[in-house]
């Protein structure tokens, strides 16, 4: 979920197309014909599903797309949704299952338009992307081995995009003023007056100034990437595997909403991943374990990074919380929405602090290094 180039109130940039429009929008500027549409839930763009019917003489291609319309703020932004929706090229290329932009009618990638009549002067950046099957992580109840999957698809993701993935808009992925990224855990100062006064507040400042002395000073020592941002349980989408009802297997079908991108580091991917991971868990303290060891099995963590794990995790609650408070604050009538997070959120962070950084360590540690070594410590085979 982001919000603009900072905290930019989402209303006021939000497209609010009707289907109508949207489907007159896909026939101008991409040439298809829409035969069915229903919108998807957003933050700050605004998406839909669309089927689109074909006549005998067109080419073969998908039938089923995501219209994403971006906010205006953002859409004064070329360069990063071009570098961003040229991310989403390379990595498809490379085995992973990102969407691939319709290209338009003059053969690009994207089309800025003019919105909807309502809208005064405003114009919304378009594209077209193929539509990804399986369902969001939020839908299921996880286990260890789709969160293993999860955490090592992160790491490859972020290693594909550091080390193969270049492009000439890249610099403006240095976005160091965005509030989603999570070196700027400190620019929540700003925005925590919307929690107004109470034990929540409490914690949340203790995380700030922690990131701020303990975090801050070691990000020179973290090793570089672009970061997806945003591996939410509602930005991976996941298929059965397996025909087992007592234990299911899934495999990751899609990675959505690259809008989040921006260079940070690997440690800030599994940190947000395993943030996200534990909103839904029954058992959320040990999630971190399962995902910090599958993405380990690809990048593993250095010791400086390790160390910064549990506070990178409060960051990134921190963050969610705080910035969704003062969203809802401004704009009551999306509370529900924007509190998704919120519902679990709260009492995850709190259970945190109260277990303490030791003990939360200790449980995923012990669980990443379950993977590597198997024997229990103190048996052996002598």
């Amino acid at each position: 979920m982001s919000s603009g180039n900072g905290c930019q109130p989402q209303a006021l940039t939000k497209p609010a197309l009707s289907e109508t429009e949207a489907a007159e929008l896909v026939d101008r500027v991409f040439g298809l014909k829409v035969s069915w549409i229903r919108p998807l839930p957003s933050y700050d763009d605004q998406n839909f599903h669309v089927r689109v019917s074909r006549n005998k003489d067109v080419a073969e291609g998908a039938n089923e797309y995501v219209l994403k319309i971006t906010n205006s703020e953002d859409s004064q932004e070329p360069d990063l949704i071009e570098v961003q929706t040229q991310a989403m090229m390379f990595l498809s290329t490379e085995g992973f299952p990102a969407a691939t932009p319709y290209l338009t009618k003059d053969g690009n990638i994207m089309s800025l338009e003019s919105g909807d009549s309502g809208s005064g002067n405003k114009k919304y950046m378009v594209r077209l992307l193929t539509y990804l099957p399986g369902m969001p992580v939020a839908k299921i109840t996880t286990n260890a081995q789709i969160l293993y999957e999860i955490g090592k698809l992160a790491a490859n993701l972020d290693k594909a995009l550091a080390e193969k993935f270049h492009h000439p808009s890249a610099k403006s992925l240095h976005r160091s003023q965005f509030i989603w990224n999570l070196a700027n855990v400190p620019l929540l100062d700003n925005y925590i007056y919307a929690l107004g006064q109470n034990k929540y507040r409490a914690v949340v400042e203790q995380v700030i100034e922690q990131f701020k002395g303990k975090v801050i000073p070691k990000l020179s020592s973290f090793r570089a990437c672009v970061n997806h941002g945003d591996l939410n349980d509602h930005n991976i989408l996941v298929d059965s595997c397996s025909d087992s009802l007592e234990n299911p297997q899934y495999r990751v079908s899609g990675i959505l909403d690259f809008s989040d991108m921006s260079y940070g580091y690997y440690v800030f991917e599994v940190a947000i991943v395993i943030m996200y991971m534990m909103v839904e868990s029954t058992d959320p303290l040990r999630v971190g374990g399962h995902v910090l060891a599958g993405f380990e099995s690809v990048v593993p963590l250095t010791v400086e990074e390790r160390r910064a794990l549990f506070l990178l995790v409060s960051g990134r609650f921190a963050q969610s919380l705080v910035i969704a408070a003062h969203t809802a604050m401004q704009y009551p009538e999306n509370t529900e929405y924007l509190m998704i997070t919120a519902k679990t959120g709260w009492k995850h962070l709190m259970a945190m602090f109260e277990v303490g950084q030791a003990a939360v360590e200790e449980m995923w540690f012990e669980t990443a290094r379950a993977y590597v070594d198997p024997v229990p410590a103190g048996q052996s085979d002598g």
